[in-house]
């Protein structure tokens, strides 16, 4: 099981074909009103989340960046976890990466909820 964030943002979940590799890249919009310092993507079934996708960089609030990795297997939902540059973090489930190209990610902090907007 992967280990429980402070904040859990719920996304709709899409029945696509399986995918070939590479076709899960995206990009990845931060709305959040904070930078980021880590990213991760895994597929939904994982137990673990793996490696940063951003390595040293930061993902600045109102940035963008091209997230792209080496997909092994036709898997297309995946989850995505935010570590923010104060250590609070975030994470969404389910996106269909075989489907979605572009996902805006938002952090209420009023709230303490986080959403996301994908097409």
């Amino acid at each position: 099981m992967k280990p429980i964030a402070t904040i859990l943002g719920a996304c709709a979940l899409f029945l696509a074909a399986p995918a070939i590799a590479g076709d899960q890249d995206f990009t990845l919009f931060n709305k959040t009103g904070y930078d980021i310092a880590e990213v991760y993507v895994s597929p939904a079934s994982a137990k673990a989340w793996g490696d940063d996708v951003m390595e040293d960089e930061v993902l600045e609030d109102t940035a963008s960046v091209p997230i792209t990795f080496n997909a092994k297997n036709a898997v297309c939902n995946y989850d995505l976890k935010v570590i923010f540059t104060d250590g609070d973090e975030a994470y969404w489930t389910n996106f269909d990466l075989c489907t979605i190209s572009k996902i805006q990610i938002f952090w209420n902090a009023k709230t303490q909820k986080a959403t996301a907007k994908w097409e």
